[in-house]
């Protein structure tokens, strides 16, 4: 290693592993006897399993320099905010070595370090003061920090009664005004307007042109794309893959989309069974899945390509100004609606006969961007509600690169002579 990529790297973790015991009585146990063996001067069992004890962490290894921005991307129970409790300093490894050069400021929960019985105030001199500033110095940056957090109204008042919102707003004023060499990040972004959210993003823009790196951990893919440069990926503890954000990205939610079904794919088909009589509404949805411009089943929608989704529905009699609705919402990320329609905004009340009918939403180009989606439906006429699937999930794929895209933009490219 040269002796620039020394000087750059402010975080080394090689080989890291980390267990934890599944039974508190057993972990107590465990406990007890490795402090003993400590006392002792025995070694300690780092590196096998214990009855009940399971690798949150498992030989993960990594770097980062000044400047760098790191997403952790995997699953609940990955070992993400394990990782980064190892890094803050908070718990230490089993197994394995890591090197941390400069101030680290975590925020690894909400209002983390808080005292939620002392003021707004009183908790920004405590936090700073942890982080390793001094009062004349968080005296300097006081204003700043509450002018951040957008909280003067209730700097006097006990951090219990602040939403998280306000509690994720203070916490994160508070670490970046210590201008830290290292930021670790889990979460709190997704809390708070999305005013607060872009004024975050832009302050971590201009803390890494300073040299500040730190590491976020999302399950927005977005938000990991549009901040880090690099990323890691993990599942169960073990590091499946690292490099450009963009790529690991891609990895991470092409395991989810296909994580599901027999052949490791998850079927747009959604069959459901006949209701009798006696609970039957008039109107039922029998089944719902997407078709192709040809009437072709499609198993999994194209972005970009055309695309019809089928509501099937048995009627007992003829109805008029029957309203569909179709909301549509990504499993991935924080869980916004990406697509709400209806049948009733478009000005197109649909008449049902009796029998079997199938409803299609005819998209000529699918906007939405790959990924696994997940849609609720319903049958409405006025106010009277005949029936709603509240979670029919499905996976869109592409076959072009649009990984940093929301949807699917249809276009067009051309030339025009101006002389």
């Amino acid at each position: 290693m040269n002796n620039q990529l020394e000087k750059d790297l402010v975080i080394s973790v090689k080989d890291v592993s980390k267990k934890f015991c599944r039974d508190l009585k057993r972990s107590l146990f465990y406990g007890i006897q490795d402090i003993a063996s400590e006392i002792i001067g025995k070694p300690r069992q780092s590196e096998e399993l214990r009855s009940q004890e399971f690798w949150a962490l498992k030989d993960v290894s990594f770097q980062l320099k000044k400047g760098d921005a790191l997403g952790l991307v995997g699953a609940n129970g990955a070992g993400k905010s394990t990782l980064l409790r190892i890094i803050s300093g908070l718990i230490n490894p089993d197994t394995g070595v890591i090197n941390v050069t400069g101030r680290v400021a975590p925020l690894i929960a909400l209002g983390a370090g808080f005292n939620p019985i002392l003021t707004g105030r009183e908790n920004i001199y405590a936090n700073m003061s942890i982080l390793g500033l001094s009062k004349q110095e968080i005296d300097k940056n006081f204003d700043s920090v509450v002018d951040f957090a957008e909280i003067w109204d209730a700097i006097e008042a006990p951090v219990q009664t602040y939403s998280s919102g306000m509690s994720a707003r203070l916490g994160f004023a508070c670490a970046i005004h210590i201008e830290p060499e290292i930021l670790l990040v889990d979460e709190v972004l997704s809390v708070g307007d999305i005013k607060f959210k872009m004024k975050c993003h832009r302050r971590l823009a201009k803390l890494q042109e300073k040299g500040t790196a730190f590491i976020l951990v999302s399950h927005n893919s977005h938000s990991i794309l549009n901040i880090c440069n690099k990323a890691i990926y993990l599942k169960q503890g073990q590091l499946i893959m690292s490099g450009e954000a963009e790529a690991v990205v891609n990895k991470y939610e092409e395991d989810l989309a296909f994580s599901e079904g027999k052949d490791g794919r998850s079927k747009a088909i959604m069959r459901l069974r006949e209701k009798p009589s006696h609970e039957s509404s008039g109107l039922d949805i029998t089944s719902i899945f997407f078709r192709d411009e040809q009437g072709n089943i499609l198993e999994t929608p194209l972005s970009g390509k055309p695309a019809y989704l089928c509501v099937e529905c048995q009627a007992n009699q003829h109805f008029e100004d029957i309203n569909v609705g179709v909301k549509i919402r990504a499993i991935l990320g924080e869980q916004d609606v990406v697509l709400y329609l209806t049948s009733n905004n478009d000005s197109c009340l649909l008449e049902i006969t009796p029998g079997k009918t199938e409803i299609q939403l005819q998209m000529s180009q699918l906007g939405l961007s790959p990924g696994r989606y997940t849609a609720r439906i319903y049958l409405r006429q006025g106010v009277r509600s005949f029936d709603i699937i509240e979670s029919f999930r499905f996976i869109v794929e592409t076959s072009e690169i649009m990984s940093r895209c929301l949807f699917y933009q249809p276009r067009n490219w051309q030339t025009i002579k101006l002389d």
